[in-house]
C-alpha cells in the first residue's frame, strides 16, 4: 500500500457511486491506499469489480457492486451487500452523473436563421427525455443513494457525504442547459443537506471539478487526432493554469474533506478547476 497520510480513514467504509468512471475510480484507489474499505458501485458490475480488483491487488479491501442510482430497490440490495461484507457506511461519495445529447443545443448562441435549419438542435428542439434523464441521473442519482446509505452514519463519528457538482453549477456553460441545471441542483442540495444533517453529526460537502478529459466529454473537447476542438481550446484559454485536470488533481481535496482535518467543514462546494472560476477572461 501507499503512504497513509490520512490514518483516520483506516477501516472506514467508503461507498462510491459511479465508481467505475475515470474520476471516481481514481478516488476509489486513493481511498483504498489509505486503508479504507471501499465499495465500488457502478451500473456495470464488471467495471466495478475491475476497480475493486486493482485495490485488492495492492493490499487494500474493496468490493465491486452493481447498483442503479435511480432504482431504490437496486440501491437497497447494494446496501445490504455492503453492510454484510464491509460494514456500515461511514463515507458516501455520490459520483454517478452525466449528460445526454438530446438535452444539448448544437450552437452556443441562437441566431434567427437557425430556426430554418433542420440539421441544428436549438433550444426549442431539446427533448424532454434527455433533459429528464440528465436531471434524474445527476440530482435524483445523488438524493437516492444518500437516503439509503446515510442512515448508517447517524450517531457515529467521522461520517460524511461528498457530492460531485461541477463548474456548471457556478456559471452555466453554453449548449448544456440540462446538465448545468442538474449540477446547480446538486450544489443547492449539498448546502440544504449539510444544514439538515448538522445536528446528527453528518458533514455534507461537494467538489466542483473543472474540465477533466473523461469518456463523456472527450469527443466534445478533442478531435480524433487528439488536437483540441474549438470548444476545447476555448476552455484552455479560460483556464489560467493552461491545462485540463488530471484525475489525481481531485484526490487531495477528497481525502481532506473525508478526514478529520475537515471536521468543522460542511456545506461547502470546492472548485477544482485550475482557476477557471476565478478568471474573467480579460
Amino acid at each position: 500500500m501507499e503512504d497513509t497520510k490520512y490514518r483516520e480513514l483506516k477501516n472506514k467504509v467508503v461507498v462510491i457511486t459511479g465508481g467505475g468512471g475515470i474520476l471516481c475510480s481514481t478516488l476509489a484507489r486513493s481511498l483504498g491506499a489509505q486503508n479504507a474499505k471501499v465499495a465500488v458501485l457502478d451500473l456495470k458490475e464488471e467495471v466495478a469489480q475491475e476497480v475493486a480488483k486493482t485495490i485488492n491487488k495492492k493490499g487494500g479491501a474493496a468490493i465491486g457492486v452493481v447498483a442503479d442510482v435511480l432504482d431504490i430497490n437496486s440501491l437497497k440490495a447494494a446496501h445490504k451487500r455492503v453492510s454484510k461484507e464491509l460494514g456500515k457506511c461511514d463515507i458516501l461519495i455520490n459520483g454517478a452523473g452525466g449528460n445526454h445529447p438530446s438535452g444539448t443545443t448544437s450552437n452556443p448562441f441562437l441566431e434567427e436563421e437557425d430556426l430554418s435549419l433542420s440539421n441544428l438542435k436549438t433550444f426549442f428542439d431539446l427533448e424532454m427525455e434527455g433533459i429528464q434523464f440528465t436531471f434524474n441521473l445527476n440530482f435524483i442519482g445523488t438524493l437516492l443513494p444518500t437516503q439509503v446509505f446515510s442512515k448508517d452514519m447517524i450517531g457515529r463519528s467521522g461520517c460524511s457525504v461528498l457530492n460531485i457538482s461541477s463548474m456548471n453549477a457556478f456559471t452555466p456553460l453554453t449548449k448544456i442547459p440540462a446538465y448545468s441545471g442538474a449540477k446547480a441542483a446538486v450544489s443547492n442540495f449539498t448546502q440544504w443537506l449539510a444544514v439538515h444533517f448538522s445536528k446528527v453529526g453528518i458533514r455534507v460537502n461537494a467538489l466542483a471539478p473543472g474540465f477533466f478529459l473523461t469518456d463523456q466529454n472527450r469527443n466534445l473537447l478533442t478531435n480524433k487526432d487528439s488536437s483540441l476542438t474549438l470548444r476545447g481550446q476555448t476552455i484552455i484559454d479560460h483556464t489560467p493554469m493552461g491545462r485540463y485536470g488530471n484525475p489525481e488533481d481531485i484526490v487531495g481535496a477528497t481525502l481532506w474533506l473525508c478526514g478529520e482535518g475537515a471536521s468543522f467543514v460542511t456545506g461547502v462546494i470546492i472548485p477544482i478547476d485550475g482557476g477557471f472560476s476565478a478568471f474573467s477572461g480579460v
